[in-house]
């Protein structure tokens, strides 16, 4: 059993597939004051900083803490959780027949071991169509998404091509959290 330090339902979801133990409960961390020239510097920084605020609060010697950020980048941009549909707009259409890069960032803490991992998985997307774009932002799943992306959703369409794992892309690299963890498929 592992405590997930994130209130992310398809974290929790990716843990449940994998067949692994795990009680959700977090502490907030501001990820605004981060400033980093990479993506994924930016992820490191924000995992980071989950980390310490989550093992002041719970520790990790009663039970392994997992914390994780993911962030999109596509262009050149750090394409951040949108703040309204015009941003998502934006973010989306930076990401329309381009590639799309999702890190994500894990710390796993426990007695025995500590295991730090920046993963990152490529998305070749084809252009999206415009009336399908308007309505993923009308039905609002976009949000609390970093950049506005659904892979499992939306995206899953207008992916051409995919170079690394979909966990990772959704949030947390679960084959590189069952090879340090003993729990493998």
């Amino acid at each position: 059993m592992l405590r997930l330090a994130s209130s992310s339902q398809t974290r929790a979801m990716l843990l449940e597939k994998a067949g692994i133990a795990f009680l959700q409960e977090s502490v907030d961390f501001d990820e605004e004051s981060i400033v980093a020239a990479t993506p994924k510097n930016f992820v490191y920084q924000a995992t980071v900083g989950k980390y310490e605020a989550n093992v002041k609060a719970f520790g990790y010697e009663d039970m392994p803490l997992l914390v994780a950020d993911t962030v999109v980048t596509s262009q050149g941009h750090i394409l951040r959780k949108a703040r309204c549909i015009d941003d998502a707009r934006n973010i989306l259409m930076t990401q329309s027949g381009n590639v799309t890069s999702i890190v994500t960032c894990m710390i796993y803490h426990s007695k025995e071991k500590k295991i730090v991992d920046i993963s990152q998985t490529d998305y070749i997307f084809a252009k999206f169509d415009l009336d399908d774009l308007e309505r993923y932002l009308a039905s609002g799943e976009w949000r609390g998404k970093a950049g506005a992306c659904m892979v499992e959703g939306f995206c899953k369409s207008y992916i051409q091509e995919v170079r690394g794992y979909e966990s990772t892309a959704m949030g947390l690299s679960v084959e590189v959290l069952q090879c340090f963890s003993g729990k493998s498929e």
